[in-house]
């Protein structure tokens, strides 16, 4: 007869600076969290070449080394990791969790922090594999100061995309947007903004189907979705601004998420709805999405599940 997993304190679900900074502060507080890697250990910020915003780094780090130096610390204090994949999780509001792995193993945890991040949408386009980091984004904020005095283009047309179109113009010498459509999807008074901005102009009605370059971007071929016309437009940085997918499906029949699928948070706190169910970084941010705003949320987290163990210990 098999016997029942072992209980847990805290299961941390993601291993990006949210997940780890939560597993830093319950491991300081002795709690013994364990950590589930997911399917990209590290999270998104393991794909970025080059980080300069992160405090305590005047010199750019890569994102892969910020987080090694994250999960590090969180190892001194005794956090534990797993390479592993959940597949659902039952209990919670009063019993234990029950978090299904891949592997056919089961973690039973008082707690949970939910911190599997979001990954942003792409046209699917080879070259943007090929170029990612090397002038393809989907963040700029995060990669628009590298472009001074650079040509670059914007894909999209929702608020993201001007917002992301008005803060590369601080930097570029000339944004192009890139929409498929005729008119903007983006509120009135953000389409308003970026199409008074001097340094801002528009491709209406195309696609963009090709982006040029061999170990940078060059350019982007684009076609008209009228005409059928293909043109190409030269820059130096491409910019997805389609939106971003948070990885928020084990939750969806569980806490409430908002349309976007970003989970709903409760009292501007980290709770869900589910009680002993926290929630920390971009899976319930849709607003800034920085490695630094992950951290305070899983900060955040980890302290909210460290007193709820306490009052219910009581």
């Amino acid at each position: 007869m098999d016997m029942e997993p072992s209980l847990e304190n805290i299961l941390v679900l993601g291993s990006g600076p949210a997940g780890l900074t939560a597993a830093l502060y319950l491991a300081r507080a002795e709690l013994k969290p364990i950590v589930l890697d997911g399917p990209l250990p590290g999270g998104q910020l393991t794909q970025t070449t080059e980080i300069e915003n992160y405090p305590g780094f005047p010199e750019p780090v890569s994102g892969f080394d910020l987080v090694m130096s994250m999960r590090s610390q969180a190892t001194r204090f005794g956090t534990r990791f797993k390479s592993d994949i959940a597949l659902s999780i039952t209990g919670g509001d009063g019993a234990v969790f029950d978090t299904a792995l891949k592997s056919g193993e089961h973690i039973r945890s008082k707690a949970i922090v939910f911190a599997t991040g979001a990954s942003p949408r792409w046209l699917g386009l080879e070259s943007e594999k090929k170029l990612m980091n090397k002038g393809v984004s989907a963040c700029a904020t995060c990669d628009g100061a590298f472009h001074k005095n650079h040509d670059v283009v914007v894909v999209g047309g929702g608020d993201t995309a001007m917002e992301e179109a008005i803060f590369l113009a601080r930097f570029a010498s000339s944004v192009t947007i890139i929409h498929r459509r005729d008119k903007f999807r983006a509120s009135k008074i953000m389409a308003d903004r970026a199409l008074a901005n001097p340094k801002i102009s528009v491709q209406w009605d195309s696609v963009v189907v090709d982006i040029l370059g061999e170990d940078s971007v060059e350019g982007v071929r684009i076609k008209n979705v009228k005409s059928g016309e293909k043109s190409v437009i030269t820059c130096q940085g491409y910019f997805a601004a389609l939106g971003h997918i948070p990885a928020t499906a084990l939750l969806k029949d569980i806490v409430e998420l908002d349309d976007a699928g970003y989970i709903a948070l409760r009292n501007n706190s980290p709770e869900t709805k589910i009680k002993g169910l926290f929630a920390a970084g971009d899976c319930a941010d849709h607003t800034y999405r920085q490695a630094i705003t992950a951290a305070g949320m899983g900060c955040a987290a980890a302290i909210a599940t460290e007193r709820f163990l306490e009052a219910a210990d009581a």
